[in-house]
């Protein structure tokens, strides 16, 4: 297989140096560099009086779903930290539209949203199933007037580059939700809080982004192979880990766009809503854990956020 690192710079190098990362909006995840903590993975167990944990993922780049790396690893293991779900709503970073959408598909089909990656990559099948009856029921959750199905998209990296490491089998039922672009900060938590009760049903809400998503900043340092973190970044990562470990949710809704540093962290909000969806589903009883930190390629973070 093509030596990832090497890839890339040829990637930013020639004419593909910006690459598209969706079919319906753009954004992009690259290459792994920096240093990240683990907790230990904690043994697969029934979740507390049944209710299931919220996770949020940083999901960086589609390589990730191919390699065997810190992250990947990272992803394996948080399939053996979570209790096993009966079915999974993922909100990723990838499908950023207009409307709120639920993947109405009961096969819901592998999305490559990216070009100029290797070919294993578009070789990938994720062959969950989807649950139309359980999208039914979080259309009524999230209201029928707010909310309504379509069989139009799948699942993209954001999901399937992240699901197939924690769950390999891809025997859990996946549904999408979408991220409406004409909503603000506050609409989306809204939102998410109506998503709540499905953790008393089993199932597994993941939130798909990064909390920093700077791609420009991320390829401009590996064009000059200077992959440091830039104190922006680091400082933002800072303020939003103590923001959830506070349940500052005043300063986390506000933070994008309304900081310097998260605007800096966040030029589009794509990847930064899926945190607010999770951190919505959850409440003042949930404790916060950060399974997987650390930065790849300088301004992108892998922070991942189990709550529960």
């Amino acid at each position: 297989m093509t030596n990832r690192r090497d890839f890339l710079r040829t990637l930013v190098g020639g004419a593909a140096a910006t690459v598209s990362m969706s079919c319906r909006h753009t954004g992009s995840d690259t290459a792994q560099t920096g240093e990240t903590t683990m907790d230990e993975a904690i043994p697969n167990a029934s979740a507390p009086s049944g209710r299931m944990p919220v996770l949020f993922v940083g999901h960086g780049s589609p390589m990730n779903a191919i390699e065997d790396n810190r992250w990947s690893r990272g992803f394996t293991a948080l399939g053996a930290t979570v209790p096993r779900p009966k079915a999974i709503l993922a909100i990723s970073a990838h499908w950023f539209v207009r409307g709120t959408w639920l993947t109405g598909n009961p096969s819901p089909k592998t999305i490559h949203d990216f070009s100029g990656f290797p070919r294993a990559l578009y070789e990938i099948d994720y062959p969950a199933p989807g649950n139309v009856d359980l999208a039914k029921r979080v259309r009524s959750l999230l209201g029928d007037e707010r909310a309504d199905l379509s069989v139009d998209w799948g699942l993209d990296h954001g999901t399937w580059s992240v699901l197939r490491l924690m769950y390999p089998k891809a025997d859990v039922p996946v549904l999408q939700l979408s991220i409406d672009r004409g909503l603000d900060a506050r609409a989306h938590h809204d939102l998410g809080r109506s998503l709540r009760d499905l953790r008393n049903e089993g199932v597994l809400i993941v939130g798909s982004g990064n909390v920093v998503h700077n791609l420009r900043d991320a390829i401009g340092r590996m064009q000059t192979a200077s992959p440091t973190t830039p104190d922006w970044a680091e400082r933002f990562d800072e303020s939003v880990q103590s923001m959830l470990t506070e349940r500052d949710t005043k300063s986390l809704l506000a933070a994008v766009p309304g900081t310097e540093d998260g605007r800096l962290s966040h030029p589009s909000p794509d990847h930064w809503l899926p945190l607010v969806y999770a951190y919505a589903a959850t409440d003042e009883h949930d404790g916060v854990r950060f399974p997987i930190e650390g930065f790849d390629l300088g301004s992108l973070s892998m922070r991942s956020v189990l709550f529960g």
